[in-house]
């Protein structure tokens, strides 16, 4: 019930993020979730006439600007109706029209003979309306004016890519990017507005940007969890009814696991009030260890002994390997990561609900034993050649050292620190992405300028003094174009400086008087456009709060932030051909002016959030050993155990290294993942000591554990999603290091009377 009720699966990436230290990497984490950049969708329209896309481009706009899950929508139309009426007197203070030249009759008569051509044109009936109110066409000004600041060409009135083939539009959404059950319901919405739109034509919608990666990405992947899960499922109930020839046996050993993964979600629940989808995933991941469990007490029952006889025999043994496992995993409590967190409470809880049902669940449900799997003439014939095998003892000190070489002369790069490597996205679709934000001139995905201030008045005063050397950047093909608040608000001072500049109504009457002497315009023609400019002269300053609710919100908020208790200004680049020129400009500006490189600050914080989540990882394998020395006491014993766990780790980790594998976070996962199995195996196989029954019964059931485990992660390891493959490939490997060492160093020699004749 409680699972049920208040659990809740989040799509947010930055409760797997590190704690940023850094003012970049708060920027980033910031950006990440609610950046314009992390919120637009680029759109590309074609398989049809050019006037085809145009219709369908003009539809799709009118009716996604009806959406609640748009922000924004763009696609090069300009919008008479974009300045709402509270604001169109403003349009003399936002626009620089008359920063040089006065509003005076000269300006007045050339502006009202170019609108006397306007109407004697085709285009006349676009401008009629607006002429009597506005005959400087400031508002059309204004509209071009908060177009993006580089953009495509426009084939009926609306952007298409160079070659005239796709029609263009940018989307913002309401919904953060990396959230894709949000996303989901935007793409949706827009697949509508374009079915509406297209009707029974054949043109085709292509969608590209972070929220359709991400969803894209969700999909991918429960897809192939579900399917690569539906195989191992099948494969896994075959080998349990072939290992015990019981129907029984499948569904009595799916209790721990189902039991587990119910306690786990309900600990999260309780405590963090939702869960990740990550957590999620890699949960069941991690507690598939719990299926070893009920294993054990399968492959050592006995003919003539009560279940709970046998699980009473076993349970010391099961609590150090589970008690050592979940030290592990304490480690995800100290890495400062929330994600990092709930995955650490419900792997433990997991594990140790697992443990405490086959400890205490299975054996009332078990019947009589009626096979001892000790007593297989295959298994055990099996078992005395392994047995026989040489164990010389140089062949751990000799893995360990060649291991360790690979690992420190390798000049391989150890660690994989760019996010972009990990993306199960294909690369023709970044690659489509690329050209697409090419075409529409979208912001920089990596670069960009941060002004910092006290206030949003001092960010948009500085960013008004920095203008003319961004002009200078643009021109020298540094960057192609750029985007500051102070282009679309600019600062009170700008607006005071303006407004002064108005004429009064008796000196703008004068001039107008003058200026259409002679032409063919009503002598008051003009009344609203000198209401216009007197209200004008009379109107506070706009500030962001006093822009809330109208369409220059949107972009002035993109820009224009309140960060660490200052205001942040963000200059977005586009085009950046010259980083250097960016840097140098940016170290010179002050140190109110710097740039920012989102792959670095990434980059940075991967490397924080590994070397936290190592150190946290250090101390749990001082806890796992403390943990085996108490349980088992000797030394050589302690040996025994922990020796094939540490030389398995280290082979797999120098083979992945030999293949050039580049480690991050899920490799990290993964071999602790492969720790936990290695500890299981070699705990149990020196359980059996010396009595040739319980190696046998031992190694059935390790046999069972490792192939079990091996078909599930080999399965993964095939995946063409670089998670998926990441964890497959690393426990896969562990697994079969774990199982061959642990034979080898872990278990006791056979007594020789005890082998069959």
């Amino acid at each position: 019930m409680l699972v049920g009720t208040r659990l809740e699966v989040s799509g947010d990436l930055r409760l797997f993020m590190p704690t940023p230290v850094t003012g970049e990497q708060r920027l980033l984490i910031d950006e990440l979730g609610d950046g314009p950049g992390a919120r637009l969708l680029l759109v590309a329209l074609a398989d049809a006439e050019p006037a085809a896309l145009a219709r369908i481009s003009h539809a799709m706009r009118a009716a996604l600007q009806e959406s609640d899950a748009f922000e924004a929508v763009a696609n090069g139309e300009f919008d008479q109706e974009a300045i709402p009426p509270r604001l169109l007197p403003y349009r003399y203070l936002l626009t620089s029209s008359f920063d040089a030249t006065p509003l005076d009759a000269a300006v007045l008569r050339a502006a009202l003979g170019e609108r006397l051509e306007d109407l004697a044109s085709p285009a006349g009936g676009m401008v009629e309306d607006l002429i009597a109110r506005d005959p400087t066409l400031e508002t059309l000004a204004l509209a071009e004016a908060w177009q993006p600041s580089q953009q495509p060409q426009r084939i009926d009135g609306v952007w298409f890519d160079a070659a005239g083939r796709q029609a263009l539009l940018l989307a913002q959404t309401r919904a953060a990017g990396f959230d894709p059950d949000a996303q989901q319901a935007t793409l949706d919405a827009l697949r509508r507005a374009f079915d509406d739109a297209r009707g029974d034509g054949d043109a085709r919608m292509t969608v590209s940007g972070p929220g359709a990666f991400s969803v894209l990405m969700r999909g991918r992947t429960a897809g192939e969890a579900g399917t690569l899960g539906g195989v191992a499922t099948l494969g896994m109930i075959v080998l349990l009814l072939v290992a015990y020839r019981a129907w029984r046996i499948p569904l009595l050993g799916a209790l721990p696991l189902a039991s587990a993964a119910l306690v786990g979600l309900a600990a999260v629940s309780l405590v963090f009030g939702g869960i990740h989808g990550i957590t999620l995933a890699f949960g069941f991941t991690l507690i598939g260890v719990a299926q070893d469990y009920p294993v054990h007490l399968f492959s050592h029952r006995r003919p003539g002994v009560s279940a709970r006889q046998d699980v009473r025999r076993l349970w010391p043994t099961l609590l150090t390997g589970v008690v050592s496992t979940c030290l592990a995993y304490l480690a995800f409590f100290v890495s400062g990561v929330d994600g990092l967190r709930q995955l650490g409470l419900f792997t433990i809880a997991g594990l140790l609900t697992a443990a405490l049902c086959t400890r205490y669940l299975l054996p009332p449900l078990l019947g009589e034993a009626r096979r001892d799997v000790g007593d297989s003439a295959l298994l055990g014939r099996a078992w005395d050649r392994l047995a026989a095998l040489p164990r010389p003892r140089w062949l751990a000190p000799a893995l360990g050292l060649a291991a360790l070489g690979v690992i420190l002369l390798s000049p391989r790069p150890w660690w994989e620190n760019n996010l972009a490597a990990l993306t199960p996205v294909p690369a023709d679709l970044l690659a489509r992405d690329a050209a697409l934000r090419g075409e529409l001139g979208a912001p920089d995905v990596r670069w960009m300028l941060v002004v910092a201030g006290a206030d949003a008045e001092a960010v948009l005063v500085r960013e008004e003094a920095l203008r003319a050397e961004l002009d200078a950047l643009a021109a020298t093909g540094a960057v192609d174009a750029y985007d500051l608040a102070a282009d679309y608000l600019p600062s009170t001072a700008t607006q005071r400086a303006r407004r002064a500049r108005l004429p009064d109504r008796d000196a703008l009457e004068t001039a107008l008087a003058e200026a259409g002497a002679g032409l063919p315009f009503r002598a008051d023609a003009f009344a609203g456009f000198v209401d216009d400019v007197q209200a004008a002269r009379q109107a506070p300053p706009l500030t962001p709060a006093t822009v809330e609710d109208t369409p220059l919100a949107v972009t002035v908020e993109n820009l224009l932030l309140r960060h660490d208790g200052a205001s942040v200004g963000l200059v977005t680049l586009s085009g950046v051909r010259d980083a250097d020129a960016l840097a140098a400009f940016a170290a010179a500006a002050g140190d109110d002016v710097r740039l920012l490189d989102l792959k670095s600050a990434s980059e940075s914080l991967v490397v924080a959030y590994r070397e936290r989540v190592l150190a946290a990882l250090g101390v749990s394998i001082l806890l796992l050993v403390a943990t085996v020395a108490i349980a088992l006491r000797r030394p050589r014993r302690m040996l025994r155990v922990l020796a094939p766990v540490l030389l398995s780790m280290l082979a797999v980790v120098a083979l992945l290294h030999a293949a050039g594998v580049a480690f991050n976070l899920f490799h990290i996962v993964a071999l602790i993942l492969g720790a936990g199995l290695g500890l299981d195996y070699a705990l149990f196989f020196e359980h059996a000591g010396g009595d040739r029954g319980d190696q046998v019964r031992t190694f059935h059931a390790i046999l069972v554990c490792s192939l079990s485990t091996l078909l599930v992660f080999a399965l993964l390891g095939l995946s063409g999603i670089p998670v998926l493959r990441a964890i497959g490939t690393t426990v896969g490997l562990a697994v079969v290091f774990n199982f061959a060492l642990a034979l080898l160093l872990a278990r006791a020699p056979a007594p020789r009377e005890a082998a069959p004749r």
